[in-house]
This record gives structure tokens, C-alpha cells and sequence, in this order.
């Protein structure tokens, strides 16, 4: 009778433990699907943050800003003074 009241026992702990474990397992799995798709998210992100750089970046968009909002022109030839490396002999 005893026995029976033990392995009764160690059945429901057993029991209690599996039931936990796939509660636990199904939770970890939720947030891992919302975590792949986070990283998914963020992926995007940057790939249209890269498009958006190569964007600003680009002459036409610096010589635009440059002379429309900091109204900067290109100077005279005669104005223009070459500089070149120490060494390059040129002068």
C-alpha cells in the first residue's frame, strides 16, 4: 500500500514536470518566431538604410545641397590653385 502511494507520487511529479517542460518548450518556440521576425524586420531596415546612404552620398545630391542651401559655387579657373604631394615632382 505504501509502495502504491509512493510510485502514485513520483507519477504525479513525473506528470507535473512533462507538463511544465512542453509549457516552457511552447514559449521558448512563440519567442523565437517573434525574434526571427524581428531580425527579419531589422534586415530590411538596413537594407534600405544602405540604399538610403548610397543616396545621399552620391555628386549630383552633394553638389545640389552645396549650391542650392549653402550657396557655394565653382570658382574662376584663374582662382584655381593645384597643390600636389611633396615628392610627386610636380610643382
Amino acid at each position: 500500500m505504501r509502495l502504491n502511494f509512493v510510485l502514485f507520487a513520483v507519477l504525479i511529479v513525473c506528470a507535473l514536470g512533462v507538463v511544465t517542460a512542453q509549457h516552457r518548450l511552447r514559449k521558448l518556440y512563440l519567442d523565437l518566431g517573434k525574434q526571427q521576425a524581428e531580425a527579419k524586420r531589422l534586415d530590411v531596415e538596413w537594407g534600405r538604410l544602405q540604399i538610403e546612404q548610397a543616396t545621399w552620398a552620391t555628386p549630383s545630391r552633394i553638389e545640389q545641397i552645396a549650391s542650392g542651401v549653402l550657396h557655394m559655387k565653382v570658382p574662376d579657373a584663374s582662382r584655381v590653385i593645384p597643390v600636389f604631394p611633396a615628392g610627386s615632382g610636380k610643382k
